[in-house]
């Protein structure tokens, strides 16, 4: 199965978009390599704005560039994007309901070399919990070109998160893209797997090694955290044993939450795999970091194992 990047996925989408919409304008945070704006600013140059290390100017002029008919799209790392500028974010864009795109490029665990400092696993509840904000995760670089896509033509404020690291590419080609709406992944028996982000990968590794134990798994990729069809949720329990959560992200405010609230009344038994409100650190690679944090297939393995009584 053949790996792309999501970042340059998400470049290269932005450059088909400045060609379809020539109101879209590009900012960045010095980061334009690493974010792949940079692909913009090729294209357009006169349409992208090199902010330097400021974001939290950078956000609050992209909200005169909504105001004045633009539709911007500023970038830089998740961990910035969306703890910098929280108060330009919340005050200036989310209040008002500009038309303003933030991209978080490198979240989660994907920049591990840099440590806690860089590595987002807040940000989708920091974001999450601004009124009028939507929250995208996609799981592949094919999904981030549908995200981006529904992104430009949402009239509202938006959260994209994007992995730093690559990535196979698992996003259904013959499933439209609708915000909001759950893509079954694999089809199971007994246990609802809900994933966001690139988590849907270590859910489906899980699932091979489980249908050799007879364990069956039915992975469902939500393609962000808000908003979030909560019926066609429900609709994914039917007829199973029990419910597990995936995120790259901290257990508070993000997917787990928003779940276990929904399944409140259900009876269903639930375990989540998340990072359990700890920071995170340096490493020689995502893997590793996602392995010792418990963000990996043999966690989901033995979390399906235990629900089951197995």
């Amino acid at each position: 199965m053949s790996k792309h990047n999501q970042r340059e996925a998400y470049g290269k989408a932005l450059v088909q978009l400045g060609g379809e919409n020539p109101d879209i304008v590009v900012l960045e945070a010095d980061l334009g390599n690493s974010t792949r704006s940079i692909l913009f600013q090729q294209a357009y140059p006169e349409r992208y704005f090199e902010m330097g290390i400021a974001e939290q100017n950078m956000t609050s002029f992209a909200g005169g560039l909504s105001l004045a008919g633009k539709v911007p799209f500023v970038n830089t790392f998740a961990v910035f994007a969306a703890g910098r500028a929280y108060d330009q974010i919340r005050q200036s864009i989310a209040t008002a309901k500009l038309n303003v795109k933030i991209v978080g490029s490198s979240a989660g665990f994907s920049d591990f070399g840099d440590g806690a400092t860089h590595q987002a696993i807040e940000d989708m509840a920091i974001m999450g919990a601004i009124p009028n904000m939507t929250v995208l995760a996609p799981c592949d670089a094919l999904e981030t070109v549908e995200a981006v896509k529904a992104a430009a033509t949402l009239d509202g404020p938006v959260y994209l998160r994007l992995c730093r690291n690559d990535l196979e590419d698992i996003f259904p080609k013959n499933i439209p893209y609708q915000i909001g709406e759950p893509i079954v992944l694999r089809e199971g028996e007994d246990i609802a797997v809900f994933t966001t982000g690139i988590m849907a990968h270590e859910a489906l590794k899980a699932a091979k090694t489980l249908e050799e134990e007879g364990i069956s798994l039915h992975v469902v990729h939500v393609p962000g955290i808000k908003p979030l069809d909560e019926p066609a949720v429900l609709r994914q329990l039917s007829g199973k044993k029990a419910v597990i959560t995936c995120e790259e992200h901290s257990i508070r405010g993000g997917l787990s939450m928003l779940i276990s609230y929904l399944l409140r009344n259900e009876g269903v038994p639930m375990e989540c795999v998340a990072v359990m409100d700890v920071f995170g650190q340096s490493a020689g690679s995502h893997e590793e970091l996602m392995g010792f944090y418990g963000l990996d297939a043999g966690t989901i393995c033995q979390k399906a194992r235990r629900l089951l009584g197995k």
